[in-house]
């Protein structure tokens, strides 16, 4: 539907909407989508930036979106710290409970090769998403039992 940057960029709202409708925050999303493919015209002449200071001065773009374009699209080493990244890396000890975005993304980074950052979040979303589940999570036959903290608080010994 947009196969240029210049398509996106002049884009009606209600279009781009109705592409978005089933995922959340769409409306907003919607408005940064179309106000980000303009600053990317204007500002890094229609090239999506490879820097994390670049790419976060684009509208509704943090920190993680800024590690996914990096992986994504130009191979470059980076962790992005979602919600089942951050769960994950809680229950495995990896991080402190507390722990904020930064401060998970920084702890995985020392853990992991970099070589592997990219292929790690990946392996970590899926195991969030489908195995270390918010709400009942599928611990009977988790192969990490002995590595997590949930499990340990959780099951009845």
């Amino acid at each position: 539907r947009y196969p240029e940057i210049e398509d996106l960029a002049s884009a009606n709202l209600d279009d781009v909407e109705m592409c978005l409708r089933t995922i959340g925050l769409y409306k907003n999303k919607a408005k940064n989508i179309i106000k980000t493919a303009r600053a990317i015209l204007m500002n890094f002449d229609g090239q999506v930036p490879k820097t994390h200071k670049e790419l976060e001065s684009l509208p509704g773009v943090g920190r993680k979106t800024a590690n996914v374009v990096l992986a994504e699209v130009y191979g470059i080493p980076s962790i992005a710290v979602d919600t089942h990244v951050s769960r994950v890396s809680k229950r495995l000890n990896i991080a402190p409970e507390n722990a904020s975005v930064e401060e998970i993304e920084a702890e995985l980074m020392k853990k992991i090769p970099k070589k592997d950052w990219i292929i790690s979040h990946h392996r970590m979303i899926f195991f969030g998403r489908y195995h270390c589940l918010a709400k009942n999570p599928k611990c009977q036959t988790c192969p990490l039992q002995s590595y997590c903290k949930y499990y340990r608080e959780t099951t009845k010994k």
